[in-house]
């Protein structure tokens, strides 16, 4: 049997362990600006996008900033959630003006062509109105600090042209910048485009943390998946599942053949 003593080291193992993830959480959600140190990826120019990047606040938000990432979410996810949406509208107009929300806002910029380079070319004009934007939060998942991804929405117009998976590396650079194990996000599964694009795209997994990981059964019921990519090797133990029969083994699959 474990003494008494063994039992006092691993409880204050996991005291320890708390701190510092606590630390880690509060160190990031403390920052002013997540996206200082990127400053190379605060501009997005290609495929014929001409882009500028910003971060924000949940508890900041101007009015016009509310009702477009709620208008817009509407427009990308209502036909998603089915019968669903109404009670989740809700809950997403509260969780955007949380305090602990942050924001990439993505914003044209107005362009000219230029005639030795042949591309469009920012002016020095004003920027244009947001057309995308990222919700995501630092949070603790599993005893681990992780990002997690709340939203990432495109206007239908700019979807196809990189800037979702330029968006994405961007996430996990201001993840390991702060020391997170992990980014999550949850997927509707009715959403075969946005599965696909994660799955098969950017190499995350359906977590262990996932309804139908935890339960089969529950799972099926449940019109959602939790996917995840690992960072570090403890993350991988307790975020990706060890898959155990072929059944499960083909099941990220049967999201990518669209």
């Amino acid at each position: 049997m474990e003494g008494v003593a063994e039992r006092t080291t691993k409880r204050k193992q996991i005291l320890e362990k708390k701190k510092v993830v606590d630390g880690l959480i509060r160190a990031a959600s403390s920052l002013k600006n997540p996206l200082a140190p990127f400053s190379e990826f605060l501009n997005y120019n290609l495929q014929g996008l001409c882009l500028s990047l910003e971060g924000g606040h949940g508890a900041k938000l101007s009015r016009s900033l509310k009702q477009y990432v709620l208008n817009l979410v509407k427009q990308n996810m209502q036909q998603h959630y089915g019968d669903e949406w109404p009670k989740e509208e809700k809950v997403k107009c509260r969780d955007m003006v949380a305090p602990e929300a942050r924001y990439i806002f993505v914003y044209e910029v107005p362009t000219l062509v230029s005639s030795t380079e042949k591309r469009l070319m920012p002016t020095n004009e004003h920027k244009n109105d947001v057309v995308g934007f990222v919700h995501y939060r630092f949070i603790t998942e599993e005893e681990l600090p992780v990002l997690y991804v709340y939203e990432l929405q495109l206007e239908p117009r700019i979807q196809g042209k990189g800037l979702g998976k330029f968006l994405m590396q961007l996430l996990e650079l201001i993840a390991r910048k702060n020391c997170m194990a992990a980014i999550v996000l949850t997927v509707q599964k009715a959403n075969l485009s946005a599965m696909f694009f994660y799955t098969s795209k950017l190499g995350y997994c359906i977590s262990s943390m996932s309804p139908s990981r935890v339960d089969p059964l529950v799972g099926l019921r449940k019109n959602y998946e939790i996917l995840c990519k690992s960072f570090d090797q403890e993350a991988k133990n307790k975020f990706e599942v060890h898959l155990l029969s072929p059944e499960q083994n083909t099941y990220c699959g049967q999201f990518t053949v669209i």
